[in-house]
């Protein structure tokens, strides 16, 4: 990609560190947060049960919650002294606080609610009646699920992972509270904005940063609605 090829001859190497960076953060959270956000989707808007309405105000916490109040809580929760976190350390060798991986972790936990959101109303959108129609025919629900289903929020499903990601890529409170702001580790570009307007003759790094981000977002949204469309177009076709 041209663009990229010219930003990175623009960007010193530590101010591309930080947009590489960024970006590989922004796509592990999505990759690990896309799984358990459909399920959680599927449940929310396909069954009833005591504690529905508990458990959706849980996911949609994030996006009601200060950021920096999730990252404590991540930090409560995962840190090597939290209940998770202790056992993750002791028992697997795995710590999350203060390093790549707690910065995807923080930004899964602030994009989730926006792919569940997206996934719930591609669901609520299927015609039942097709569901039914191939019950009848004999489809047990895993076939009725991947062959009838799946295919129409298949557009939900990749406009909320894109949205998802271009989010991920501006995630700032909860991962400076969860995971800090090291350099080449944790450091994701709005964290390398803020530094840079922190230190002396910095506004220049915090402009070029912040035109690099602000161009991301815009191709994030703009691709999350192109995908959407595209599928959208190609489902269309198929049913006729």
């Amino acid at each position: 990609m041209d663009w990229l090829t010219g930003a990175a001859a623009w960007l010193t190497p530590e101010e591309w560190q930080a947009v590489r960076l960024s970006l590989a953060v922004a796509l592990r959270a999505v990759i690990f947060g896309l799984p358990p956000a459909v399920l959680v989707a599927w449940l929310l808007a396909r069954y009833r049960f005591p504690g529905q309405a508990l458990l959706d105000a849980f996911v949609h916490l994030p996006l009601v919650m200060p950021p920096v109040v999730v990252g404590w809580l991540l930090l409560v929760t995962f840190g090597v002294r939290g209940p998770i976190g202790s056992l993750l350390n002791d028992w697997f060798g795995i710590r999350l606080v203060f390093n790549t991986s707690g910065a995807s972790l923080a930004t899964a936990v602030m994009s989730f609610p926006l792919i569940v959101r997206a996934v719930w109303l591609s669901i609520d959108g299927v015609d039942r009646g097709l569901e039914a129609a191939a019950r009848t025919l004999g489809a047990g629900p895993i076939d009725r699920f991947v062959t009838i289903t799946l295919p129409l929020i298949a557009p939900g499903i990749l406009s909320g992972a894109i949205t998802a990601f271009a989010a991920g890529l501006g995630e700032f409170g909860a991962v400076i509270t969860f995971a800090s702001n090291i350099p080449g580790q944790t450091q994701t570009l709005p964290l390398a904005i803020y530094a840079a307007t922190q230190t002396p003759g910095g506004e220049a790094t915090a402009a070029k940063l912040a035109a690099i981000s602000f161009a991301l977002a815009i191709a994030g949204l703009l691709l999350a609605e192109a995908a959407g469309r595209r599928m959208q177009v190609l489902l269309g076709r198929t049913a006729r």
